[in-house]
């Protein structure tokens, strides 16, 4: 039998306050109930802290869904988006502005592969771009409709829209809104032999996360997508990451599948991080299928806009820094000595994985659908973190945590499970 830990003083957050309970409760009655939002009213933030409107103090290891890589408040980012906000918010694509501009080259410089990019407002809508780029290249290239399909993985998660949740091969979220559009095919995520088969002069496309994140933080294991890069090569198809929640340094590199050497990608989707939290999306493409769209092929209202893209250029030139990306190697290493280290005394995680500060830990057989109510306890120690699916807990502070705040975070993780477990 484990050993009882000795006692000791604990975070807890103050009770709700009663403007808290009536802003709650108007959001249950005038929201559309697509979501469970946990009952607190977050006001402001810095670095790794947010705060609510009752004062209480927590430690974000979310960063948003991993969307505030650089935290809350970031100087440079408030400042490039009060300078851009006093000149210009938006005009249409119709006419060129210099931050977009900027951005596209910054973004095709760094990539390493790419030619173009194109920008929108959300990780669904870049991979909405990827999907309808993957089908037009096939068409250009005289295949018939049944000659189009993209190969997507079980257990992946591509977007909210009709088409992006057709592509998330996970029945969960495609439940009620058949008929889905036709044309994807399923594959076991690294399986070898399954891919291989489904491989065939139908293909025009995979689209692959490098880490899946609601699937449950669930990497590519070593040679996966260098084996797709194969077989798309083989059959005159495309090979698309999405690295809307994997990319933008959360890993320690600017994409995930940078990791796997040697693998050059044909597309990349792109969102989250991007913005700083400030809502853009984009997708990069290389030389093969740079001439695909065209004139009129495409398009976004607000893609690009001043305010956005001047955002996203800050990060761009923050996110190579030699020192945050050390932060992200560094502060990823003890997270994950830290959780091994909570396993070992409470015993309660089958599995840690993930890369950087992208970490999925697993809960054992014995906690199974107990994630959602293990983050509950956690914000009420003033913890924030996430779950990917009902039984991964998800941990992705912001690239720029601090030593102190990462021990402070794990100090309140600790005492999460041993209130939760009632040690």
């Amino acid at each position: 039998m484990t050993k009882k830990p000795a006692a000791s003083k604990t975070t807890t957050i103050k009770k709700n306050s009663k403007r808290t309970q009536e802003l709650v409760a108007k959001g249950k009655k005038y929201y559309l109930p697509t979501y469970k939002p946990r009952e607190a009213i977050l006001d402001r933030g810095k670095g790794a802290h947010i705060w609510d409107i009752d004062g209480n103090d927590y430690i974000d290891f979310g960063s948003g869904i991993a969307v505030n890589g650089l935290g809350h408040q970031d100087p440079d980012l408030v400042k490039a988006l009060i300078i851009q906000a006093k000149k210009l918010w938006h005009t249409s694509n119709v006419f060129y502005t210099e931050p977009p501009i900027l951005l596209a080259e910054s973004l095709v410089k760094a990539s390493g592969f790419a030619k173009y990019a194109f920008f929108c407002n959300s990780g669904a809508e870049a991979n909405e771009a990827a999907i309808k780029l993957a089908r037009k290249y096939a068409a250009d290239k005289g295949r018939s409709p049944e000659k189009r399909e993209i190969i997507t993985f079980q257990g992946s998660f591509h977007g909210r829209t009709l088409t992006t949740v057709t592509a998330t091969a996970q029945p969960k979220y495609q439940a009620g809104f058949e008929p889905l559009p036709q044309g994807f095919v399923y594959c076991p995520f690294n399986d070898e032999a399954a891919i291989t088969k489904l491989v065939t002069d139908k293909t025009c496309a995979i689209l692959v996360e490098p880490i899946q994140g609601e699937g449950g933080i669930t990497p590519a294991k070593p040679g996966y997508l260098k084996l797709l890069r194969t077989l798309c090569d083989k059959v005159g198809a495309l090979l698309m990451f999405d690295e809307v929640q994997s990319g933008m340094m959360r890993t320690g590199k600017l994409f995930a599948y940078q990791h796997e050497k040697g693998v050059v990608p044909d597309v990349v989707s792109m969102a989250k991080g991007l913005g700083g939290g400030f809502p853009i999306g984009a997708i990069l493409v290389g030389l093969k299928a740079a001439d695909t769209f065209q004139y009129g092929s495409h398009g976004s209202t607000f893609g690009g806009n001043p305010m956005a893209t001047a955002v996203a250029g800050t990060v761009i030139k923050k996110l190579q820094s030699k020192a945050l990306i050390k932060n992200v190697e560094t502060r990823g290493k003890e997270l994950r000595t830290a959780l091994a280290a909570i396993n070992k005394e409470f015993k309660i995680f089958k599995e840690i994985r993930g890369r950087g500060l992208m970490i999925g830990a697993e809960l054992r057989d014995n906690l199974q659908g107990k994630a959602g109510d293990i983050i509950e306890v956690a914000r009420e120690h003033g913890l924030l973190i996430l779950q990917a699916g009902p039984n991964v807990l998800r941990l992705m502070p912001p690239l720029t945590v601090t030593e102190k705040e990462l021990k402070l975070g794990i100090k309140r993780l600790r005492e999460s499970f041993r209130a939760y477990l009632q040690y």
